[in-house]
């Protein structure tokens, strides 16, 4: 698929930034707001943000059972920062109320790096890259557990990050889904946007058009 349209969940969080990196990478970008929307994309990325905001106006705006469908259907989703809280099929440290769309068999923790005070940078190792990526992380939360099937794709290999993160899982793969505990859309690097491009092209390169 040489020009897929990925939409970029656009109800809350940092749209813009991920807009501005697929368009780059040859791909039609468009927000999401409306069902309709939905049903055009070959891709979707949820962008970081609030997590417990975004799952609530997905509910109001009626999105929040279509994309949880089309996830089951295998549209391929990346998650970012609260994206991959959004496609967690469990959260520690959520509030009571917290719905995910599910998808990935993982534990996050939320937060789990601490307050906006505590975000940091840092390289990471990235399976698939020749080179690190410069990595963001702003309130970010962290896998906590992984079933066997998730392919872990980065794990917290900077000495200067946060007591007790040395090790942690920040970014993974299962089937269609990808996320990451970092904003890889905001310094530039479009690499990690671009192998979920080829996760599009891989897992159906004769998806019919819309």
């Amino acid at each position: 698929m040489s020009n897929p349209r990925v939409g970029v969940f656009a109800l809350q969080g940092d749209v813009r930034e991920h807009l501005r990196v697929l368009e780059s990478l040859g791909a039609t970008a468009t927000g999401v707001r409306r069902v309709a929307e939905l049903d055009a994309c070959d891709g979707l990325v949820i962008p970081g943000g609030e997590s417990t905001t975004m799952f609530k106006l997905a509910r109001t705006f009626d999105l929040f059972e279509p994309i949880r469908q089309r996830i089951k259907e295998g549209l391929p989703v990346f998650g970012t920062c609260a994206g991959m809280i959004m496609l967690a099929d469990r959260i520690e440290d959520g509030t009571p109320d917290q719905e995910t769309l599910g998808g990935l068999h993982i534990t996050v923790r939320r937060n789990a790096f601490g307050r906006q005070v505590d975000s940091f940078e840092g390289e990471v190792t990235f399976a698939g890259l020749d080179d690190p990526v410069h990595a963001v992380f702003i309130r970010a939360p962290w896998v906590e557990e992984a079933g066997p099937e998730v392919e872990v794709l980065a794990r917290i290999d900077d000495a200067g990050a946060p007591g007790g993160a040395a090790g942690r899982i920040v970014a993974v793969r299962q089937g269609s889904l990808m996320a990451t505990s970092f904003h890889p859309e905001v310094d530039g690097d479009g690499r990690i946007h671009r192998l979920f491009l080829d996760l599009i092209d891989g897992l159906d390169p004769a998806r019919p058009p819309h």
